[in-house]
Formats: C-alpha cells, sequence, structure tokens
C-alpha cells in the first residue's frame, strides 16, 4: 500500500495553483495525480514523494486532507496491457473504485495507481500474481 493524498477544495481559480505552490515550497514533488471536480468543489488525489509532510503543510493552509490508501500496480506497457490486468481482476472479482496513471514508466511498464473497495484486496491481489510496489519503488520513479 502506498499513502495518496486526498485534498478537498473549492472549485474556484487559483486553488490548485495555490496547493502546488505549497507543496514546491516545501520540496514536495507531486509524482501523480487526479482531478475529479462538480460546480462547488474538487477532489484532488496526490501521489507525493512526502505524504505526511504534504498533509501537514496543506492543513496548515487551511485545505481539508485525508490520507488514502492506494495501490501502484505495474501495467504492461503495450495495447490490450491494460485489459490483461483487468482480466485478472475480473477473474479474482477484484473492483476497482477508482483509477489513474503515473505519468512514467519502470522497467518498460506503465504504472497505475489504484483503489479498490475490499479490505481484503492484497490476499486477492497475491492469488491472482499480481504485486503492487511499494512506497519507495513509487518515490524513486
Amino acid at each position: 500500500m502506498i499513502k495518496q493524498v486526498s485534498v478537498f477544495m473549492e472549485n474556484k481559480v487559483g486553488r490548485l495553483f495555490h496547493i502546488a505552490k505549497t507543496l514546491g515550497n516545501n520540496k514536495i514533488n507531486i509524482r501523480a495525480l487526479s482531478l475529479a471536480d462538480t460546480s462547488d468543489f474538487g477532489i484532488l488525489r496526490l501521489i507525493v514523494d512526502e505524504p505526511d509532510l504534504a498533509i501537514t503543510v496543506l492543513k496548515a493552509e487551511n485545505y481539508t486532507v485525508s490520507p488514502t490508501n492506494v495501490m501502484a500496480i505495474e501495467v504492461e506497457d503495450h495495447p490490450g496491457g491494460l485489459s490483461d490486468l483487468l482480466g485478472l481482476f475480473d477473474k479474482n472479482e477484484i473492483n476497482i473504485e477508482y483509477m489513474y496513471a503515473l505519468p512514467k514508466r519502470t522497467g518498460g511498464k506503465a504504472v497505475m495507481i489504484f483503489r479498490f473497495d475490499d479490505d481484503s484486496i492484497e490476499a486477492k491481489l497475491n492469488a491472482a500474481g499480481i504485486k503492487p510496489l511499494g512506497a519507495e519503488d513509487v518515490k524513486t520513479i
């Protein structure tokens, strides 16, 4: 498991800039992000190299922030690679809550971030022969 930083923010001009600037000023590197929004608010999901520090500095700026456990999983980087992985999930009855991609590859493979809705997900992934990356692996990608 790796720690994702979820930030709830008003859908206003400059909010994303302020968050990115705050993280940058504190030497926190963003490895991946996903932004989902409605007309009034957004949820920014971040994978950063220092999640605990990111939570602290963003809370100090009065953002509502919470950690979430997610998994980084390598995906074969060729046509059908994601489909193959999703097929293993389907076969092992693994449901995805949401997912997004890291912008870099590792060892010729793409890396996807997954949030699953199942507390016993690690056992299911092991049974399917899927080994998620660790937090240290993601920091260095």
